[in-house]
């Protein structure tokens, strides 16, 4: 007697958006040094029916919530592990800037390694795969 293959979290929730008719979801990536240009393409994306996510916090600008060095580095970690969460989310990723730095190149390897398309704004700065 056969059994059904089981479907895996990846495949499951692939099967949850298309059921439920999800738009595609494009994450976001790139340096905060950005975040205009984030914006910017969150509007484009979002204008022409994708769902965007993106990241939520620019600790390069000053604010309560990481005035503190320690807690600072906390949320610096939180907000690592919350964005990786957001790639796994979407469909597809576009970096954002002329500039990478190692915290979107390892999101690059890590959305690569999931198998998520990844596109540039500026193809030149793109990692090899």
């Amino acid at each position: 007697m056969s059994y059904p293959q089981l479907l895996t979290p990846e495949e499951k929730l692939a099967d949850a958006k298309a059921r439920l008719k999800i738009p595609t979801i494009v994450v976001i990536c790139g340096s905060t040094r950005f975040m205009d240009a984030v914006a910017d393409a969150d509007r484009e994306l979002t204008a022409v029916g994708y769902i965007v996510v993106k990241p939520g916090c620019n600790m390069k600008e000053s604010h309560p919530l990481w005035e503190d060095p320690a807690e600072a580095e906390a949320l610096k970690v939180q907000l690592d592990s919350l964005h990786r969460a957001k790639i796994r989310l979407a469909d597809e990723v576009l970096v954002v800037g002329d500039y990478i730095g190692d915290s979107t190149r390892a999101e690059i390897a890590y959305a690569r390694e999931l198998g998520k398309p990844v596109g540039f704004t500026h193809p030149e700065v793109a990692p090899a795969p």
